[in-house]
């Protein structure tokens, strides 16, 4: 006590006066002991120097605080193990684990918990004491072991610093928290892929999806279910961390991931922020929603057609359908059955979105379509409404009615070949001037005998209305001769003069 420091020494070699050494015997750790000493087991008739006189009997009062013997080992009693253990502790691994570490008599020296840290290791390499090398072989992550180190297999003779006195045994509780090695690559376990699955994703693809993030133990650090909004990234480009670039390709839209990936993959010996530690391996759930490339276009599959198909739609025709819009995990956004008449559209004037405007094109009447429309050609980056940015949408489309249109800037067109005298036709009284009600009348008995058409989805008297505006230039009310000209005829004639301005 007065040295502070505990005496050492081995039992029954002669080492220590004979008496102390057959009283010590059988002691236990932290057991207290009264040992009286007759001089002739003590220092006999000659004492020791001026401190202990001739034939003097001793006393001893001991306090056991260690014990070992040159032929222990590590001594490891495991606590409790994890039902699933696909990987152990090699040599060459890296291990992170929590641990209480004390003395035999109970004197804790040191603590992970208190740190709040992990203790960070290779294991086989000697960045630990050897004993505790050995009992770190064969643990699962999420194993729980006591450790009894004998000194020689731990701070030896000369202890640690003043926490870890000279030749002490070493008590430890260990759990495992991560694993891996740095040779390691990611693991990709696929737990569902849907029953159809046409393309599977490539670099260059940009995909959204949903994830649950977890470490080995199970403990959760992200979540993007939780802010109930996917996860969007392009595939193989470096915009994520290269082992979920890695683990991203090849996946089918619906399809469910288990995705492991080791720090060297994920972020490394440093972490990321106050949530990932550093040289912690990754697990992440995923699931994917939809995928597409910037290249892609729409996708269009014929369900049903009739037998008879005499007439498809195109550009500026009005057509009159039914449909039923979802995201490609099943979600419905729209559907035309909320609404008492289906939907009626004029094709390419900017109503509907571009890849709806392709999938309507072609159709009979009475055909069934489903339509996979990529977001550049639906609602972009950014979404819209119900519709979540990025998002690849499904069609299901089917074609009521088509009523032909005309061409852009055009009001009407002909079907046969116009009158050669247009304006005699027009001047149905001979009067050398053509009135509303005559141009009116005139227009209307062509689309009734099917000789023109007017553009559709307008009101007929306004549509003839705006015809006549156009070609009575002066505004007088009236059209002459010299004021008709055809649309195609004006066309031509400001094509010419642009040319000629050229």
């Amino acid at each position: 006590y007065d040295r502070g420091i505990a005496f050492f020494g081995i039992v029954g070699q002669g080492r220590q006066i004979a008496g102390v050494d057959r009283g010590i015997m059988g002691m236990c750790i932290n057991e207290r002991r009264m040992i009286t000493v007759p001089p002739h087991m003590a220092y006999g008739s000659q004492g020791a120097a001026e401190t202990i006189p001739p034939d003097t009997t001793l006393v001893f009062d001991l306090l056991l605080l260690d014990v070992f013997n040159r032929a222990d080992q590590v001594q490891t009693q495991v606590i409790n193990t994890p039902e699933n253990c696909t990987r152990s502790v090699m040599r060459t691994d890296f291990v992170r684990f929590h641990f209480n570490g004390s003395l035999l008599d109970g004197t804790k020296f040191d603590s992970s918990y208190d740190r709040a840290q992990t203790q960070d290791t290779l294991v086989g390499e000697g960045w630990l004491v050897s004993g505790l090398e050995q009992g770190l072989l064969g643990m699962c992550v999420g194993e729980i072991r006591s450790f009894i180190i004998p000194p020689f297999l731990a701070f030896g003779e000369k202890g640690y610093g003043k926490v870890i006195p000279p030749h002490a045994t070493l008590l430890y509780d260990i759990l495992l928290v991560d694993l891996h090695n740095p040779k390691d690559d990611i693991t990709v376990e696929i737990q569902e892929v849907p029953k159809h699955c046409t393309r599977k994703s490539v670099i260059g693809d940009y995909i959204r999806y949903h994830y649950n993030g977890t470490f080995l133990n199970g403990v959760t650090f992200d979540t993007s279910y939780q802010r109930n909004s996917t996860y969007n990234t392009y595939i193989g480009l470096g915009y994520v961390i290269s082992g979920m670039d890695q683990g991203l390709q090849g996946v089918c839209v619906g399809e469910r991931r288990k995705i492991t990936i080791p720090p060297h993959l994920a972020y490394g010996q440093h972490g990321a922020g106050k949530d990932i530690p550093g040289s912690a391996v990754l697990v992440f759930h995923i699931h994917v929603i939809d995928f597409h490339n910037p290249k892609d276009t729409v996708q269009v599959e014929v369900t049903f057609k009739p037998e008879h198909c005499n007439e498809t739609s195109e550009l500026n025709d009005v057509i009159v359908y039914r449909y039923n819009c979802s995201l490609l995990d099943g979600a419905v956004l729209f559907t035309s059955a909320d609404y008492e008449a289906p939907q009626s559209v004029v094709l390419g004037a900017d109503k509907v979105i571009d890849g709806l405007d392709e999938a309507l094109a072609g159709m009979c009447v009475g055909e069934r379509r489903t339509a996979i429309v990529p977001p550049h050609l639906g609602h972009g980056e950014r979404g819209a409404g119900d519709v979540p940015g990025s998002a690849v949408l499904r069609f299901e489309l089917e074609i009521i009615s088509i009523q032909k249109g005309v061409p852009e800037g055009y009001l009407f067109v002909w079907l046969d070949e116009s009158p050669a005298e247009l304006f005699q036709a027009l001047d149905m009284n001979q009067d050398s001037e053509v009135l509303l009600e005559e141009f009116s009348d005139f227009i209307k008995q062509q689309v009734a005998e099917g000789r023109g058409r007017l553009k559709p989805a307008q009101d007929p008297e306004l549509v003839i209305g705006n015809m006549f505006k156009n070609q009575d230039r002066n505004s007088d009310g009236r059209i002459t001769a010299d004021e008709l000209k055809l649309k195609v005829e004006e066309d031509t004639e400001k094509e010419k003069a642009r040319h000629e301005e050229l």
